[in-house]
């Protein structure tokens, strides 16, 4: 098995200060609402926890044969911690190798809750679409991609891309936050039962939450035609986040004219990343590169 190629990050810009070379702060002018009162982040053992300052990091920019899609990775973790290292840099690692130029999100969770992380991820596709020329990327090819918790926060930018909660007045909440295509990796969809994962609901919405609360985060409920195509992987053995999420969103997905692919295996429990011996479900990466394909992803953009 290889080892990850973490050691191997390269910078983007030396132009931005107060940050190493390849990490791009999504707030600069002020974290809306900050909270000071958090303590620290934690990092350790491939996690990240307690965020207050939002970033992208460019884990692995296209070094050889870029075609200008870049994709933006939601680590999952129930909107308590981020699983950077298996659901994050692994995969920005992998679309590295297709000529994608990936970046994983940072993005702030419980301690903040709602609408935080749907700020914070539309906040870095309107970052990277201002900014494509700089990372030589194609501003209109840029994919959210996410699993679990991180998957619902991608389906999010899909769905709510234009949702008032998602703007903070700054300008540039001017450039378009709709992402270009989604990848979501057995994600939360819905907030309410039977299909829901408590856990993340909790995190993200409270104890109590409201029942137009739960209705927007149900995202099966918040596609429309607008939504970008989407593709769908999951298991029949998650036992943390039903597979009905994704059936539900393929549903809409299909209701709603948007094209979409869906792929359902029988093995591989939640959080399986790109783990080897899980039977068929072991070769998603090349469905989803087929999938990147079909679409027109991996050619080189003119």
């Amino acid at each position: 098995m290889k080892k990850p190629l973490i050691s191997l990050i390269l910078g983007v810009s030396a132009s931005l200060a107060g940050a190493a070379p390849n990490v791009i702060r999504l707030w600069p002018e002020g974290v809306p609402g900050l909270k000071t009162d958090i303590g620290p982040e934690k990092v350790g053992g491939g996690y990240n926890s307690n965020v207050s300052e939002a970033t992208l990091t460019m884990v692995a920019p296209a070094v050889d044969r870029p075609n200008g899609t870049a994709v933006i990775i939601c680590p999952g973790g129930g909107y308590v911690r981020m699983s950077t290292a298996r659901e994050g840099d692994q995969y920005a690692n992998w679309l590295s190798t297709l000529g994608v130029t990936s970046f994983v999100l940072k993005y702030r969770m419980q301690e903040y809750g709602h609408p935080a992380p749907l700020q914070d991820v539309l906040r870095a596709v309107r970052m990277l679409r201002s900014r494509a020329a700089e990372f030589n990327i194609n501003p209109a090819r840029i994919g959210v991609m996410g699993s679990s918790a991180g998957g619902h926060l991608a389906a999010s930018a899909g769905t709510l891309f234009d949702n008032p909660a998602g703007r903070t007045g700054a300008a540039m909440d001017a450039v378009s936050a709709r992402p270009d295509f989604l990848m979501l990796m057995y994600p939360v969809i819905s907030m309410q039962e039977p299909a829901v994962h408590a856990g993340s609901r909790a995190a993200l919405l409270g104890a109590a939450p409201s029942a137009e609360s739960l209705k927007l985060l149900s995202l099966e409920k918040q596609v429309t035609a607008a939504t970008p195509p989407t593709l769908l992987i999951h298991t029949q053995e998650d036992q943390a986040v039903p597979v009905e999420n994704s059936i539900l969103f393929y549903q809409a997905l299909t209701k709603a004219g948007v094209p979409a692919e869906m792929y359902l295996f029988e093995h591989g429990g939640h959080g399986m990343g790109m783990r080897d011996g899980l039977g068929t479900s072991s070769l998603w990466p090349r469905r989803a590169e087929e999938w990147m394909r079909d679409r027109g992803l991996l050619t080189q953009a003119k």
